[in-house]
């Protein structure tokens, strides 16, 4: 066991600046079980958590369109996310298209 006198160590994170992190847009379709078991609730839950800007819609075709904006980490963390969905919520799908950030987004919310 190495043991540091805490005067002589010290640990600084490095600093991420915006323009360092990658920016994404993805643009997704979901489908299984995945309206009228508060996906779209869910989706505005976790996206805001990760920071990410964009949108949730139930479609007529019942599966579920989702457009998020942010850091490239946070987009891809909210794609496996939305495999799982909220407890009721059974996924079979996922359409991932990605698309070039436009920044014309300034929160999460659902769309109707």
């Amino acid at each position: 066991m190495i043991l540091l006198h805490p005067v002589t160590f010290s640990f600084q994170p490095p600093i991420m600046s915006l323009s360092t992190m990658s920016e994404a847009r993805i643009h997704l379709h979901i489908s299984g079980r995945v309206q009228g078991v508060s996906y779209r609730s869910f989706a505005v839950r976790e996206a805001t958590s990760l920071g990410l800007t964009g949108w949730v819609r139930n479609l007529p075709d019942r599966r579920v369109e989702l457009v998020a904006e942010g850091d490239e980490a946070s987009v891809e963390d909210l794609i496996s996310r939305c495999w799982e969905g909220p407890p009721l919520a059974i996924v079979r799908g996922i359409d991932v298209r990605r698309e070039p950030p436009t920044g014309d987004l300034d929160s999460f919310r659902i769309r109707y």
